[in-house]
């Protein structure tokens, strides 16, 4: 949802549902410890090499949702009327949020815990184009890219758990919607 503060720039608020699995097998980098399991994976690991088995080590996912929760500062240009009834715009913008996901986590069998939970935060750029019909309803295709920091994942039922990631993003969105003019003031003097 957003509001356009003039002509030309707008700014948004929303979430984007995105998807994070860890694939199973794979060799990884890992620093930090683990002690008081028992098992083979206790001691202390400085940028070492392993293998995540999701049977007996981890198993990690944020699929019911990498959660991000964004406002947008967007520019708008019209770059041609095709029609009498039909404008294409471009945008580009920044956008910068928190990240609340639900990770699925399982850490050397100790059990999940999948509460939504504040993890993180991110940042962003986006680039699109917008299809404007009888100035009320749009087509928008866009690309949105950006960082997102992870600092305090929960991995584990217990509380002191946690694990900490950060990457880059990229995502392709198509958005219906239309527009609600509220300065009724602006809407009438368009009208001559």
């Amino acid at each position: 949802m957003g509001y356009f503060l003039n002509d030309h720039w707008d700014i948004s608020i929303g979430t984007d549902h995105m998807k994070y699995v860890v694939n199973d097998l794979q060799t990884v980098k890992i620093s930090g410890y683990i002690e008081g399991t028992g098992t083979v994976y206790d001691g202390v690991y400085d940028n070492d090499d392993i293998v995540i088995d999701q049977e007996s080590f981890l198993e990690f996912e944020h699929t019911d949702g990498l959660n991000y929760v964004n406002v947008g500062l967007r520019r708008n240009d019209k770059l041609a009327s095709l029609t009498s009834f039909a404008d294409l715009n471009l945008l580009v913008g920044v956008n910068a949020g928190v990240l609340i996901p639900k990770t699925n986590s399982d850490l050397l069998n100790k059990g999940k815990n999948d509460e939504f939970h504040l993890a993180g935060y991110g940042i962003g750029a986006t680039g699109g184009l917008n299809l404007t019909l009888f100035k009320v309803f749009f087509i928008q295709t866009e690309l949105k890219s950006g960082y997102i920091n992870l600092p305090s994942i929960i991995t584990t039922p217990i509380d002191t758990d946690r694990g900490k990631q950060d990457f880059l993003f990229s995502q392709w969105n198509v958005v219906f919607g239309g527009y609600i003019n509220l300065n009724k003031k602006h809407k009438a003097k368009n009208k001559r």
